[in-house]
């Protein structure tokens, strides 16, 4: 696999080998659409420094106001108990396993008063593929957190499980989806996306559903009314042209629905997994994330990601094509139960954001500004 592409010198692309290049450039510069061929010019061939420098040419274009925003929320992964067996997760438990767990209202409780105390505005739901829970469990919690919380709103599970239950319990996806949204779900995670190619998954995560099934999916969410967001973890089993067909499916699904609000990309962290590569550094993540703002042209916003790659890393990020800084995670659990654990406070990110020269603005999953909080 080749996982990390080389950087050019500003100076050497115009030479002949550059011509390609250069006329990529120019489209990207003067906001033209950019076909596969752009991408992989772009991808395969850009200095680090001629990518920032479009990818923040078509952020600011997006988004010229002097801002970032942030999501006050909590990731609440609401079972660890899975039938999947993803080779990349160190989270899941088997469903024998005295370590598994379904969580219990009385500490869902805790800590939905705890996100808000702390200023949040939503919770993320999820879990694995757990194979002795009803569809009317989730139905249930959903109502109960809607009755007990009418102002929270619950971003909620993810494609790989909406089709999983469709499956197991011999339901459509988009009844599934439609009971799910009746009983309180308000959108949908792009979680489970890994890398949008079959042959990939099926290596890594064989027991998962496809790539065609994790699009349709979404195509189905956002037909009944679902904003959801899209998400790519690389770094993994991959090849480089493989992460392009992987916004290039995104694009299209998003020209046809303009249903995601957002794209977030992060770095595979193999400790603790049975995947052993070594993780991929910051320049690979910043060369993905510019290729993904100019790609991208129909999706709105662009996530960095502190929580893999850290505050510093992040804050670069902004320059990279980012627009948006995740999330305040109050709680994470997947990624830390890999090796990783970055915490920020809301202090922090308003700290990172100001020293970068932008004014934070938290936000909901919609990208709705809502009040100021207390920097806690």
């Amino acid at each position: 696999m080749t996982s990390f592409l080389p950087a050019h010198s500003p100076f050497e692309e115009s030479g002949p080998a550059f011509a390609d290049l250069r006329a990529a450039a120019a489209k990207a510069a003067a906001g033209q659409r950019l076909e596969r061929q752009d991408a992989e010019a772009l991808y395969y061939k850009a200095s680090l420094p001629t990518l920032a420098s479009l990818a923040h040419q078509a952020r600011l274009r997006l988004h010229p106001e002097p801002v970032v925003t942030y999501v006050g929320d909590r990731n609440i992964n609401y079972s660890n108990i899975c039938v999947c067996g993803c080779r990349f997760c160190a989270f899941f438990r088997p469903p024998e396993s005295p370590e598994g767990y379904v969580i219990s209202r009385e500490e869902m409780t805790q800590k939905v008063e705890e996100t808000l105390r702390l200023g949040g505005t939503q919770i993320l739901l999820q879990g694995g593929h757990h194979p002795d829970l009803p569809l009317e469990w989730y139905e249930e919690l959903l109502r109960w957190l809607r009755a007990t919380w009418p102002t929270l709103h619950i971003h909620a599970f993810s494609p790989p499980e909406i089709f999983f239950w469709s499956q197991k319990f011999g339901l459509s996806v988009p009844t599934v989806l439609r009971r799910l949204k009746a009983a309180g779900l308000h959108s949908l995670p792009g979680g489970g996306a890994e890398v949008l190619h079959t042959a990939v998954r099926a290596r890594v995560s064989p027991n998962k559903c496809t790539a065609e099934q994790w699009l349709d999916v979404m195509e189905a969410a956002h037909h009944e009314g679902l904003r959801t967001t899209a998400t790519m973890m690389f770094g993994h089993e991959e090849e480089p042209g493989q992460r392009l067909d992987h916004l290039f499916a995104v694009r299209d699904l998003q020209d046809r629905t303009h249903g995601f609000t957002a794209f977030i990309p992060w770095t595979f962290q193999p400790a603790h997994t049975r995947i052993a590569v070594d993780p991929l550094p910051a320049p690979a993540y910043l060369r993905l994330l510019a290729v993904s703002r100019l790609v991208l042209d129909n999706v709105p916003n662009i996530q960095s990601s502190w929580v893999t790659m850290g505050p510093q890393v992040a804050q670069l990020a902004l320059f990279y094509g980012a627009n948006d800084f995740g999330s305040l995670m109050i709680e994470e659990n997947v990624v830390a139960a890999a090796g990783v654990s970055y915490r920020m406070s809301r202090k922090d990110i308003h700290k990172v954001i100001r020293a970068a020269g932008f004014t934070p603005v938290q936000r909901t999953m919609d990208y709705t500004p809502v009040d100021p909080q207390p920097e806690a």
